[in-house]
């Protein structure tokens, strides 16, 4: 199997040229990465191919590495049900260079493009409906972010007062708690509230 990925990988290569950057076949996996700027022409080659008839796309993600210049990969993977493979390949963008949307190619990408967009602020140019998807109306930022805060910005609730939905700033009812990660079987070096008497008695 390994063998026909490797053949594959140097296939689609020969035939994109500089679009592809590389390859690498990883358990029994074909991992392709790209230039962006040629992915509506390497997803026409991979439906279109008889070597590769990838006909149909299961799901197009992002990868955020916020300390690169280019801190996105957008990952797409292709199911070949005729041939019975499948295929990754990945391109790099940063926050503000958009994508070609494959849309046209393969129409299914359309939700999957716009859930890329939601949640990591991935930019598809072409896209015929580039809104988001999975969050709330005037939602603020992109949730899968790495530097998205834990908590969020808003919070929404009804109020039964107004007799609507209510968008306010997020409260937090206490404090973040902070670990130390200290063995259980050692104890800790301070002394926690409740155990003073315990501590007292302990011989040092």
């Amino acid at each position: 199997m390994d063998d026909m990925l490797e053949k594959l990988g140097a296939a689609i290569t020969g035939a994109i040229g500089g679009g592809i950057t590389g390859y690498s076949v990883t358990r029994g996996e074909l991992t392709v990465t790209a230039r962006a700027s040629d992915i509506v022409k390497l997803a026409i080659f991979l439906r279109d191919d008889p070597r590769c008839q990838f006909w149909s796309i299961v799901d197009i993600t992002a990868v955020d590495w916020p300390g690169r210049e280019r801190r996105f990969d957008v990952v797409y993977h292709f199911l070949s049900p005729k041939l019975n493979q499948r295929i990754r390949v990945k391109i790099e963008t940063d926050e503000t260079t958009p994508v070609a949307s494959i849309i046209d190619v393969y129409r299914g990408a359309d939700w999957f493009e716009r859930e890329a967009y939601d949640l990591y602020g991935v930019l598809f140019t072409g896209h015929p409906d580039m809104r988001r998807i999975l969050t709330d109306y005037g939602f603020e930022g992109h949730p899968l972010r790495k530097d998205f805060p834990l908590t969020g910005f808003v919070e929404v609730r009804y109020d039964d007062e107004q007799k609507r939905v209510v968008y306010e700033p997020v409260r937090l009812a206490q404090e973040f708690r902070t670990f130390d990660f200290l063995s259980p079987w050692e104890g800790t070096d301070y002394v926690l509230p409740g155990d003073e008497k315990a501590k007292q008695g302990k011989p040092s």
